[in-house]
């Protein structure tokens, strides 16, 4: 096919370094689903969809993600397995050999934005080898108007090359698939890995620097909505916790599901143009938005797709990590502009395979900096080898792997605007009741959409001993009734029918809480300490 390009600007790399003949600038997302069918590069689902396979990458690969040490970075950034040092040198080196690799093939490019509020914005250029990573970046970046297209100015790039593999020994990467971001030069550097995830995701740490060391903005790993007396919520959580499932609210406006900053000024703004959300086990029935949502337009990530076309979202024959992107006006309910004010209440999102958490508590602001730190949730038997019973898993601010500054800097952040706003901070275990992973169930989706509701709403009373109790492990403070929920639901050890193994298995929990918290008591305050749960020793 001939791609129909809409735009009359027409676009030169060389001044990066890359001299292909073949430069595909700002195509339509339809040109981009036609080639990369007829490149053999994906299938088309029978909702319209297109459906692609990543390749050897299903995922982000943490361990290959690194930062150029500079005179930006070097005394910022905390150094260490998170956030690891790259020479700037090697990176010269890796990124002459990527435009060398990218000067012989057909390149696409695509303008964009990050950050819904216009005084954050970030103007992206991103450059890709396949024509489906970049239909990814129109989905999920803002994306500009023809006229501000004539006037673009490119404050990062991006270049993805996923068939690039390096050399380690010669560039000083860990094998041979790399993300690299370079503040200096304002790059994002990508290879080896087709996993569309990475290009959001850089965009995404970059963002985790500039903005709290530059703006006095808070960046969030969260989801966020407006209700309809404009009060915002917000949604943090680690994948497969509910995030994007629970922001998604015929009730309430989305304004976007998975990253966010919280302003001065007490707004909170959306990152991105789109949404990125897991498919497994996906249902129209329990996710109808999320489901509709996955017609012409949207791209489906390592799904097993049928002769038919048709997609079983159970199959996890290729990963568990299946996703789908689309832009966000897939959703029919969406702020607009992704921009929303007065924030009343945050939830933490947990998937506690355990089942030892109560489905939903309050916390105070001692405990929600304390678990805003730890960023829990749990490992299930089966999700990785040699995975046989429920493992704790922390991500410090609910987003580690994205986070160059210490944790405690977006705690202290977070924690001074939860006081300034009044905001209300809640605890919510989308996970297991009773009993832990293999003996118990998985939290009902109904239960939790009420019990946030009921949250939203102010229903679940006033602190006081008559509505509430407290956990005597964890501290939080567990509703005692909630409309639309079984009274025993709200209580996780009711639930197990035996006390002292849910108590031996709370407390199990909660030395993994303290243990994990031992890395950061050095650079947390008294206030933040007192916010753990109990320690105790069989």
């Amino acid at each position: 096919m001939t791609p129909s390009n809409p735009f009359t600007k027409s676009i030169s790399l060389k001044a990066y370094g890359i001299h292909s003949e073949q430069v595909h600038y700002q195509l339509t997302p339809e040109d981009l689903h036609e080639l990369t069918l007829e490149k053999g590069m994906g299938k088309e689902a029978s909702s319209g969809a297109l459906a692609v396979n990543t390749g050897e990458f299903t995922g982000r690969s943490p361990q290959d993600r690194f930062i150029v040490k500079d005179d930006i970075t070097k005394d910022r950034v905390w150094w260490g397995p998170v956030n690891k040092p790259f020479d700037p040198d090697q990176f010269d080196a890796l990124y002459d050999k990527v435009a060398e690799y990218l000067s012989e093939r057909e390149v696409f490019v695509r303008d964009c934005y990050a950050c819904a509020d216009k005084k954050y914005q970030l103007g992206i250029r991103v450059i890709t080898e396949y024509p489906w990573s970049n239909m990814f970046a129109y989905n999920m970046f803002i994306r500009p108007t023809e006229e501000e297209l004539e006037s673009f100015s490119a404050d990062w790039i991006v270049l993805n090359a996923p068939g690039f593999l390096a050399d380690a020994a010669t560039f000083g990467t860990r094998q041979h698939n790399f993300a690299i971001l370079n503040f200096t030069k304002k790059i994002a550097l990508i290879g080896g890995t087709g996993y569309t995830g990475e290009i959001k995701k850089g965009i995404f740490s970059a963002l985790n620097f500039l903005l709290p060391v530059f703006h006095n903005t808070l960046p969030m790993h969260c989801s966020a909505n407006v209700g309809p007396d404009g009060d915002t919520a917000i949604f943090f959580g680690l994948s497969g916790t509910g995030k994007t499932t629970l922001s998604t609210d015929p009730h309430r406006r989305l304004i976007g599901d998975d990253e966010h900053g919280w302003t001065a000024e007490n707004t909170i703004f959306n990152f991105e143009g789109g949404c990125y959300a897991k498919v497994i086990n996906l249902s129209q029935e329990n996710e109808p938005e999320i489901y509709n949502a996955i017609r012409k337009g949207a791209i489906l990530e390592n799904v097993f797709i049928d002769d038919k076309g048709d997609v079983d979202f159970e199959d996890i024959s290729i990963t568990q990590n299946t996703r789908v992107s689309y832009p966000i006006y897939h959703i029919d309910n969406i702020q607009e502009p992704s921009i929303g004010k007065n924030p009343k209440n945050i939830f933490f999102l947990t998937a506690d395979a355990f089942g030892v958490l109560p489905p939903i508590s309050k916390l105070t602001p001692s405990q929600a900096a304390y678990h805003f730190i730890s960023g829990y949730t749990a490992k299930v038997a089966g999700t990785e080898a040699g995975v046989v019973e429920p493992i704790p898993s922390f991500s410090a601010c609910f987003g580690a792997p994205f986070m160059p500054l210490h944790p405690t800097k977006y705690a202290e952040m977070l924690s001074r605007k939860m006081k300034e706003s009044g905001v209300n901070v809640w605890l919510v275990n989308t996970g297991w009741t009773g009993g832990p992973y293999g003996v118990g169930t998985r939290m009902k989706l109904k239960y939790t959409r009420a019990m946030i509701h009921a949250a939203l709403k102010g229903e679940l009373g006033l602190y006081s001993y008559d509505t509430y109790h407290i956990h005597s492990v964890f501290g939080v403070a567990q509703p005692r009734s909630c409309p639309g929920v079984p009274t025993t639901v709200l209580s996780p050890r009711a639930t197990w029918n035996n006390d002292e193994a849910y108590y031996k298995t709370a407390f199990k929990l909660s030395n993994a809480f303290r243990e994990n918290f031992v890395k950061f008591e050095s650079y947390a305050n008294e206030e933040i300490r007192r916010g753990g749960p109990q320690r105790y020793t069989f």
